[in-house]
């Protein structure tokens, strides 16, 4: 009793009228690709109206192969792969928030650009490097924070 009395005591002192908030539980979606559902990790993780999306590559989830063609075609899969995901939760691309982005060569970032700059008008925050070693031998990855507009 004597902690909650600190803590609401200190709050005042500083100025926080506001009642504390708790956080919500997130919740670890099921994959909406049936072939993913052993995947040991979830395509989205929700806390409140934030959604944590997992890395997406350009992999075409009917065969389980990446796309051909190169860093551009992977992109675009991969993206496409993301508004999948999103659309199960009732989100597009507009709601995302946050990218990161590894590449495997930093040499394919103008490529990439390219395509990356159509299915993003909105312009959301971005990290963008390059890594060796994706996975099935990927070009690019891509993960994303969206919020879903209540």
């Amino acid at each position: 009793m004597r902690w909650l009395f600190l803590v609401v005591f200190i709050g005042s002192v500083l100025g926080c009228n506001q009642p504390m908030q708790v956080s919500e539980s997130p919740i670890f979606h099921v994959s909406h690709e049936p072939k993913k559902a052993a995947a040991p990790f979830s395509d989205a993780v929700q806390v409140g109206n934030t959604f944590f999306l997992s890395g997406q590559i350009g992999m075409d989830h009917t065969t389980r192969k990446l796309v051909n063609g190169g860093i551009q075609t992977e992109t675009k899969q991969a993206l496409e792969n993301i508004k999948a995901v999103l659309q199960q939760h009732d989100m597009e691309m507009k709601d995302v928030v946050k990218c990161t982005v590894i590449l495997s060569d930093i040499k394919d970032f103008s490529l990439f650009n390219e395509i990356y700059k159509t299915y993003f008008p909105q312009k959301p925050a971005r990290t963008t490097f390059a890594a060796s070693g994706l996975a099935v031998g990927a070009k690019i990855e891509i993960e994303c924070v969206a919020v879903k507009s209540e």
